[in-house]
């Protein structure tokens, strides 16, 4: 009896100081602000592979024209075909929702097809709500250019410079039939 008596005491004098030490902790936390807690109540939300931005659709921009990556998604551009052989290009934000303008009065498209390359120089053209001296909408009317973006033969960059910075980015159209989505649009 006399030795569990004297394990106990060890014990005590061993633990009294843990316990002093976690009490302690436990009551200089406590007086922390805990107004910044937050309890998570259930498994984090699924991430696309645009984690942090909401795009429109994947492929597809605000004007319904095909969405061209810039940097690191700094900025997007958005590619779209029109009439008679005109061709626009939009500057847009990180999440490819909201008009961009630049001070840019050009940007270019290089196109590759059946061993020739070409460029193609897309002029500033100012949207009603962009500022004096800047543009986030950049045109041409090309039926070749329109062309040979929508051929599969072909392969396309767009080069634009934004606050002193060269971008460039793979233009891919998405043909008709390859969206993942059936909303009735055609090309």
């Amino acid at each position: 009896m006399k030795t569990i008596l004297s394990k106990i005491q060890r014990f005590k004098r061993f633990a009294s100081p843990v316990v002093v030490v976690t009490f302690g902790c436990m009551v200089g936390c406590s007086d922390a602000d805990t107004s910044s807690t937050t309890t998570i109540s259930g498994p984090p939300p699924a991430m696309d592979s645009h984690e942090g931005h909401d795009h429109a659709h994947p492929s597809e921009g605000p004007h319904h024209g095909d969405l061209v990556e810039l940097g690191n998604e700094e900025f997007h551009a958005e590619v779209v075909h029109g009439e008679a052989g005109s061709v626009t290009v939009y500057i847009l934000d990180s999440a490819a929702q909201v008009a961009v303008p630049i001070d840019a009065t050009e940007l270019t498209i290089n196109v590759s097809h059946d061993g020739k390359a070409e460029q193609f120089k897309l002029a500033a053209e100012r949207d009603a709500s962009d500022p004096e001296a800047k543009s986030s909408r950049f045109t041409i009317k090309d039926e070749e250019l329109a062309s040979d973006l929508d051929s599969h033969d072909a392969t396309a960059r767009l080069v634009v410079s934004i606050n002193g910075k060269s971008y460039s980015g793979k233009i891919e159209h998405q043909h008709e039939g390859e969206h993942a989505h059936d909303d009735g649009h055609k090309h």
